[in-house]
């Protein structure tokens, strides 16, 4: 693994959607730079400091979320000269998105009173009155043709089918939920899956003309659903939810062909193969040389320190795994399936249990069965499947990456003292993996693997 030098950044960090470009928010400034070299190919100055951007799906626009003002700019790659900024004035804006077509910017505004369409092309703006939410409640089809916006009047939840070449309204019809969480097409643009909040547990799929094709109900008592993730390829519908399980229905009868539970202990027969993160001191036979006394003992705490590597033991079963108990007097309780990810063939889906937050769970849905189980020293923060391959980093906010493929884990020490990662990003086409640190990042370059039967896991 190659990795680049740092850079700094103060904020948020995206790679473009064509792979070509990251955007990197340093205060007030928005920089452009390219993957392959990472030298700065555009600059451009905002009003205040940035505190969220999006690229554009044609790459050619990036917008930056100044929302302390608050307001919107928007900038052009290939017009530097160019520039846009939105004001919704005393409305404020809480949320912006891009429309798949790149030309027109969507805001939400504060307290949800509506939500405005802006067009790049004739400075014309489109008014929808009471949006559901602020980051949620809006998806696209793949094909960029039709948007599902959901909207709340006389306590009841809704969803608007706009065309997003025209923005008209083309059809509305009301959903079955108490208080609606969120919406999401299908990769396929067949359905739409609708689910309630914390308080209830229930799952509507819906066809594109409104019609109910399934509601799922697991249980009637407790917390409910968590997360929700289509498969790539619309056959799967996972489903995560606090009573630590996730239930995979089909795409075929929208029925659950598969449950994982995530217990504290894993018991035989397991075919899983479990890897734990163990440090590993550097061993240096320091005896033929002439060093005194007392700079041996003046080193010895620092170099113990800086020396110590860490490596992926296999684990044999039963094996009861690090877990911490919610506390039932506190709102948002730490359990249930708070990460859940797709690999790029949708074979397998990682999982994190909160209340085991330094485990992760890899599932083999094709076999269904628990593939592997990685056990790290501290709680992971981020995990990401490369966009290409099933292969998955994760970062748990040490210098260290871990990796695994079906072959097996490995960790990665990063050469940088005191770079911790705390989050990392895949660019789109999987040739570049971005690293941040608090104040800096690195961007790391990862050759394919070959597939080896063999689980040895140092780095």
């Amino acid at each position: 693994m190659e990795f680049t030098d740092t850079y700094k950044h103060m904020g948020p960090c995206s790679f473009s959607p064509n792979a070509r470009f990251l955007a990197v928010a340093v205060d007030y400034r928005l920089v452009i730079r390219d993957v392959l070299t990472l030298k700065v190919v555009q600059l451009f100055s905002c009003l205040d400091k940035i505190t969220y951007i999006e690229w554009a799906l044609d790459s050619e626009y990036i917008l930056c979320g100044l929302y302390k003002r608050p307001m919107l700019q928007a900038w052009s790659l290939a017009q530097p000269e160019w520039t846009c900024k939105i004001d919704e004035g005393p409305a404020g804006i809480s949320y912006a998105r891009w429309s798949p077509d790149s030309r027109h910017i969507l805001t939400t505004s504060e307290f949800q009173l509506r939500l405005t369409v802006w067009s790049l092309l004739n400075t014309a703006c489109i008014h929808l009155q009471w949006p559901k939410h602020g980051s949620k409640g809006v998806s696209f089809t793949k094909d960029g043709k039709f948007a599902a916006i959901c909207t709340r009047r006389d306590c009841k939840d809704y969803v608007n089918l706009l065309s997003c070449h025209t923005w008209e309204i083309m059809g509305v019809f009301a959903v079955d939920t108490l208080d609606l969480a969120d919406i999401q097409w299908s990769p396929d643009d067949s359905a739409i899956v609708i689910w309630d909040s914390v308080l209830e547990y229930k799952v509507l799929i819906y066809s594109p003309d409104g019609r109910c094709l399934s509601k799922y109900q697991a249980y009637e008592s407790g917390l409910g659903i968590k997360s929700v993730s289509w498969s790539p390829c619309s056959q799967f519908l996972a489903v995560g939810s606090y009573d630590q399980m996730i239930r995979v229905l089909n795409h075929l009868t929208w029925k659950v062909f598969a449950e994982f539970t995530h217990l504290s202990t894993v018991r035989g027969p397991c075919a899983a193969a479990v890897f734990k993160e163990v440090d590993e001191p550097f061993q240096l036979d320091m005896s033929e040389l002439s060093l005194s006394d007392e700079f041996v003992q003046r080193n010895a705490d620092n170099a113990s320190e800086a020396l110590v590597q860490v490596r992926y033991d296999v684990m044999e079963v039963p094996i009861t795994l690090p877990s911490q108990k919610p506390q039932a007097d506190k709102p948002n309780p730490k359990q249930g399936i708070g990460l859940m990810a797709w690999s790029s063939d949708s074979q397998y889906i990682c999982t994190r249990n909160d209340s085991m937050p330094t485990v992760l769970w890899i599932w083999d849905v094709q076999h269904l069965e628990l593939a592997s189980i990685l056990i790290q020293k501290d709680p992971i923060r981020a995990a990401a499947w490369d966009p290409t391959c099933p292969r998955l980093v994760l970062c748990t906010g040490s210098t260290n990456l871990y990796m695994w493929t079906p072959s097996g884990a490995y960790c990665i020490n990063v050469p940088y003292s005191h770079f911790s990662v705390l989050d990392l990003k895949w660019n789109s086409n999987g040739s570049c993996l971005l690293l941040k640190d608090k104040e800096l990042f690195c961007c790391a370059a990862l050759p394919l693997l070959q597939e080896s039967t063999d689980y040895s896991s140092d780095d």
